[in-house]
């Protein structure tokens, strides 16, 4: 089958973002089927997939903004940062620890921070994934990387019990964002030991909760004829980038790769160029060489 267009999926626990790119293409029956960045297994909620050519798209949703809900727990730290890992700190929660002084605490998590990426993490440091040192136990200096955290507000209120505390939270924040090393912060920041004991996935660029289908859902669209029904257009994808309709001959240059004048002051932005029925042929960006010119960078429909 022929298909083209971005699946909203919901993640479910267990599952690895490749786990799911292979079973949806035993579903849709067909091998063009991409990702667009990491959800660890136990994190559930939105993964947009690209099916047929929206995988060309892929690099560009990797940059999407995330929206998340989680819960961090106090009182007990692990290997992992969530609640996955092995216990390898503890501390008693004081019960005199208030709403209050985590909301002052979390004011200054907002806006552009500094994160050190985890240990059980894929990032790679000389040409090795961060959790195959820590699956041997061994630990590497990670550098800094430069996060943003648009929106973090308390959605549950505290709660103490069992010497532990939990809350739960709401971030929007910037692609690369670990959010268990945001709840490991946050903890010490308060003076204890602390991990993500629960995250859900709730936005994704312009994808949400209420777009997502299950693999049931799927599969019985798949059964029924329907799954067009579900797939959404590249364009949707991509509705960020600036935009320009050219006409039926400038359509046919670009359809042959042809460089164009610049038409806007595009700076290192990339800009999404339609034909007049609305389907997007080409992404462009300016030309390196060329003042005045911008080039493909992708080619849509050809």
């Amino acid at each position: 089958m022929d298909h083209t267009g971005i699946i909203p999926l919901f993640k479910p626990a267990g599952f690895t973002s490749h786990d799911c790119v292979m079973k949806l293409r035993g579903i849709l029956r067909t091998k063009k089927v991409g990702h667009t960045g990491t959800l660890d297994p136990e994190v559930t909620g939105v993964l947009p997939i690209c099916i047929g050519r929206a995988t060309k798209i892929a690099e560009y949703m990797n940059e999407y903004p995330k929206t998340y809900i989680g819960e961090v727990t106090l009182g007990i730290a692990t290997t992992t940062e969530d609640a996955g890992g092995e216990v390898v700190e503890e501390k008693v929660v004081e019960s005199s620890l208030t709403h209050e002084d985590i909301r002052k605490v979390i004011e200054q998590f907002k806006g552009p921070i500094k994160q050190v990426p985890p240990m059980y993490s894929a990032v790679k440091i000389n040409g090795k994934k961060l959790y195959e040192y820590a699956r041997k136990g061994q630990t590497v200096v990670r550098p800094e990387r430069d996060v943003n955290i648009y929106e973090l507000e308390i959605l549950e209120e505290l709660k103490i019990q069992n010497n532990v505390a939990t809350f739960g939270f709401k971030v929007h924040c910037s692609k690369g964002t670990y959010v268990r090393t945001l709840a490991v912060d946050i903890g010490k920041a308060l003076g204890y030991p602390a991990h993500m004991s629960n995250l859900q996935r709730t936005g994704a660029g312009p994808f949400t909760l209420e777009d997502c289908y299950t693999f049931e859902q799927l599969e019985e669209k798949v059964a029924q004829g329907n799954i067009t029904d579900s797939l959404m257009p590249i364009e949707t994808a991509i509705d960020h980038f600036p935009k320009m309709t050219v006409d039926d001959t400038v359509a046919e240059k670009i359809k042959n790769g042809s460089v164009l004048p610049l038409s806007m002051e595009l700076g290192d932005e990339r800009i999404s160029i339609y034909n007049e029925e609305g389907e997007c042929l080409a992404i462009y960006r300016k030309h390196p060489t060329k003042e005045g010119l911008m080039k493909p960078e992708k080619m849509l429909k050809i």
